[in-house]
């Protein structure tokens, strides 16, 4: 039986329906490549217009499946005054598009939007100063409408007839003139996602759908342990599975290429190898003992006012509290997936990451090759905040596609995804707080363990690490202090945090990292400081704001969650329901959110269900107020299931996670409803969606238990075995 026949019962078997799509470069595409700047500071990096009128956009910064893709057309089409039909979106191709940073920390709109928006303004003063002079006209008195440059005479011309080679060569002038908002068309507006209609139909090539002639595929053969290394293995123990083209060996890197997908699968999986054992990893049952006892590089101070030490010492109260949070994985539904081809010294490689201009890099410091001779061309995959394995398939596919001389695909397996993508680190945080006789708060203190950053934005790659060559990473992630410090105003603060030399599993970011954790301990520490001097979630955060902006936020939260309405639980109940509140600031500095969450809690088993979550949402001014609920509304969801359920789980060797059952996420049933305030500030610049409304859910989800059985859940995830411990204990 043949792969199609197989490929065919199996989706009978299952119910489900996958398509298949070949993308070769495109002709426009290809023919770019040669001479196309890709400055940052260059028009012509980020944008082309057509004889036809027809506009491409060059962006560093690619759509995850986040919807950025529509907003950065509004941006470019509105500034541009050119129909958004007109306007096509090439993402993350590394010989084509500027290096704009990695798709992440919700800067998309906030910076790479904004990078596209200055483009656009100074080339649509270039285009009318062109069309002044052939009009001969004063350049005021011509306005761009739909694509065409209007003369309030009536004379007319298409944008497309003023284009000549170096039209747009010219550098962005930073001030040239912006659309007001109260001259926007399309920005501001709920305009229907671009990409959703072809996924719908099947028409969307996803990178786990893509093909180029020739192609192989690869599987890997991952380690018995993280740290075990190859003592043999037995070719012939896969001699009779068809079309095998080669076992590859570098080092420990071993994996498989062969004529078609089902033959990788079956060799990887019957290929006998003996691998020495490597027992490196810390008892999970006493992981925060270990997190703790790892020795501290260095020590960060996130913030410092005051005299904290001396005050909590002299106060006549004091609180503490430890908050943690488990290891997350990204649990991607979809594997991730790479092709890659190596010919004449030149690296292609077609990839989901986020990071297509880091990756080539990394890919290029593994083969030698001079960053030019190495092409990433991104094509959207199943998604993944933060790093998942789209990196790491790449290295896979490169390696293997080296091995043989011909394209190679590798397509991740479920306990790929699972075990070997790299993981939100384990994060302890130890909080202290001094009132004074009057119940204010005059001292904070709080201490952060996480890893330390070494190697920046870069995530080391399995298959580089195992084969022994250069991929420029050692230790990440960076950048997961943001939030440590508190938006609050209280005279002695001190927050630390220290740096750790190492951390068990290969660590990596994943949505909202660090922001999330810190918010979480520090938004329920608050609570529990309400709590002991008997003051309302709402006002403790009121009486210490000064931000006038995060104030309004509350009030506007307050209103429609009907927060100072709410009625106090029946605590003896079987079922007993609460509310929490929650606020973030993020990293200080820009959005600002307010989550209320309504849970369900059954005293006799420890199920807790959430119901309800109101979210208050400033970001400034909004792109797409559509795309911007539809990421809301997954902060809430995907936060809820990290919250209520995930935690990765290892033994000594590996991890064991590797499942669904294992690792399970929230179901639809399990959803809750979810109730938006959009503050849309247009006059405002426009800051991230991405993100920032997780940092609330869990300490809203914490304050929501407590009001309802009056126990304080600060170990994440909050399982029930958690909370009938913490329900006992009482």
């Amino acid at each position: 039986m043949n792969e199609m026949i197989n490929r065919r019962t199996l989706l009978q078997v299952g119910g489900a329906l996958v398509v298949a799509f070949s993308l070769p470069i495109d002709r426009t595409r290809a023919a770019a490549v040669g001479g196309k700047t890709v400055s940052t500071d260059r028009v012509d990096g980020f944008l082309a217009v057509a004889r036809d009128g027809r506009v491409t956009v060059y962006s560093g910064k690619v759509d995850l499946g986040t919807g950025v893709r529509t907003a950065l057309t509004q941006i470019v089409a509105d500034e541009l005054d050119v129909p958004m039909k007109e306007v096509t979106i090439i993402e993350g191709d590394t010989a084509l598009a500027p290096d704009q940073g990695t798709t992440s920390g919700s800067f998309s709109i906030q910076n790479g939007g904004m990078q596209l928006r200055r483009a656009a303004a100074t080339a649509r003063q270039a285009l009318l100063r062109r069309a002044a002079a052939q009009m001969r006209r004063d350049m005021s008195t011509l306005t761009i409408r739909d694509g065409v440059v209007v003369a309030a005479s009536g004379e007319r011309l298409p944008l497309g007839s003023l284009v000549e080679s170096t039209t747009l060569a010219l550098e962005i002038a930073n001030d040239a003139p912006q659309k007001t908002p109260a001259e926007y068309t399309v920005v501001g507006k709920p305009v229907p996602r671009l990409d959703i209609p072809d996924k719908v139909n099947g028409r969307f090539t996803f990178m786990q759908d893509f093909k180029v002639p020739g192609m192989l595929h690869g599987r890997v053969v991952r380690p018995a342990g993280f740290g075990a290394t190859v003592v043999s293995y037995d070719e012939t123990s896969i001699a009779k599975i068809p079309g095998i083209v080669k076992v590859v060996r570098i080092s420990n890197f071993l994996g498989i290429v062969a004529q078609s997908e089902w033959s990788a699968i079956q060799a990887a999986q019957q290929l006998k190898v003996t691998w020495s054992n490597w027992n490196g990893l810390p008892e999970q049952s006493k992981i925060w003992e270990h997190v703790r006892n790892t020795p501290i590089a260095r020590d960060d101070v996130t913030s410092r006012a005051g005299l904290s030490r001396g005050t909590l010492d002299a106060a006549p109260c004091k609180l503490q509290a430890t908050y943690d949070f488990a290891m997350h994985t990204h649990g991607s539904i979809g594997p991730s997936c790479a092709v890659a081809s190596l010919a004449d010294g030149k690296l292609t490689c077609w990839t989901a990451s986020q990071a297509t201009h880091d990756l080539r890099k990394q890919l290029a410091a593994m083969f030698d090759l001079a960053d030019a001779d190495v092409r990433c061309i991104y094509v959207e995959g199943a998604g993944c905040y933060g790093r998942n394995g789209h990196e790491d398939a790449a290295s896979d596919a490169a390696l293997l596609a080296r091995a043989v001389g011909q394209p190679v695909r590798v397509q991740w397996m479920r306990a790929d995804e699972h075990g070997w993508d790299p993981k939100g680190p384990p994060t302890l945080l130890d909080m202290r707080a001094g009132l004074n006789q009057q119940g204010n708060v005059v001292a904070w203190e709080s201490e952060l363990f996480v890893p330390d950053e070494v190697g920046g934005r870069l995530v080391p790659l399995v298959g580089s690490d195992l084969a022994g060559l250069n991929s420029l990473a050692k230790l990440s992630p960076g950048g997961v202090l943001n939030d440590h410090a508190i938006p609050y105003v209280i005279p002695n603060v001190t927050t630390t945090a220290h740096r750790l030399q190492s951390t068990p599993l290969r660590p990596s970011w994943i949505r909202s990292p660090g922001r999330l954790q810190n918010t979480f301990a520090n938004e329920s520490f608050l609570d529990e400081i309400a709590a002991s001097t008997g003051t309302d979630p709402l006002d403790i955060r009121l009486q210490h704001l000064d931000d006038a902006r995060g104030k309004d936020l509350l009030e506007r939260l307050a209103k429609l969650s009907n927060w100072r309405e709410r009625s106090q639980p029946d605590r003896n109940a079987e079922v007993v329901t609460g509310r929490g509140l929650a606020y973030v600031k993020y990293e200080l500095v820009r959005t600002y959110v307010g989550a209320v969450a309504e849970v369900e809690v059954n005293r006799n088993t420890g199920a807790l269900s959430v119901k309800r979550f109101y979210i208050a949402h400033d970001c400034g001014q909004i792109i797409n107020p559509d795309g911007l609920r539809n990421q809301i509304e997954g902060c809430v969801v995907q936060t809820v299931s990290r919250v209520l359920k995930e935690e990765v789980t290892f033994d000594r060797s590996m991890v064991t996670s590797l499942d669904w059952s294992s690792y399970p996420i929230l179901s639809l049933p399990e959803v809750p409803e979810i109730v938006i305030d959009l503050i849309d500030r247009p006059e405002k610049v426009p800051w991230g969606g991405g993100e920032p409304a997780c940092a609330v859910i869990p300490s809203a989800i914490g304050g929501a238990v407590f009001e309802a059985t009056g126990v304080r859940l600060r170990s994440v995830p909050f399982t029930p075995a958690k909370v009938l411990a913490a329900l006992r204990a009482t």
